[in-house]
């Protein structure tokens, strides 16, 4: 039988695997749309089309690996070095996931979207 360490362990193990399935899978999706839109599109349409569905994939799989994370080092190892480093992660990641954001909308996320 488990123990409570193992099974949170376990729990973030998962997660981290999820993380990267979300973004294997989206970058797999968006090189089938990207095949596909090649044929009924424009070149650079279907491009771009790829470009955000890679983006989004790797923005959801950094949630998911940060979710991971964070069960990690709060339920197994709290002390103030894990805590430091889990604070360096989720900054890196933030902003990398502020940097995607801004690639597919062209703004910073807490920016107003644009009337056009």
């Amino acid at each position: 039988m488990m123990n409570q360490v193992e099974m949170i362990k376990a729990v973030s193990d998962a997660m981290d695997a999820l993380g990267v399935a979300v973004v294997s899978i989206g970058v797999l999706w968006g090189l089938i749309l990207f095949m596909k839109n090649l044929v009924t599109q424009k070149t650079d349409d279907a491009y771009k089309v790829f470009r955000v569905q890679i983006v989004r994939s790797l923005i959801l799989g950094l949630e998911v690996l940060v979710a991971g994370d964070v069960i990690r080092t709060v339920a197994i190892s709290p002390t103030l070095m894990s805590v430091g480093v889990l604070g360096a992660i989720v900054v890196i990641r933030c902003f990398l996931s502020w940097s995607l954001t801004l690639e597919i909308d062209g703004r910073w996320p807490w920016q107003a979207p644009r009337k056009e």
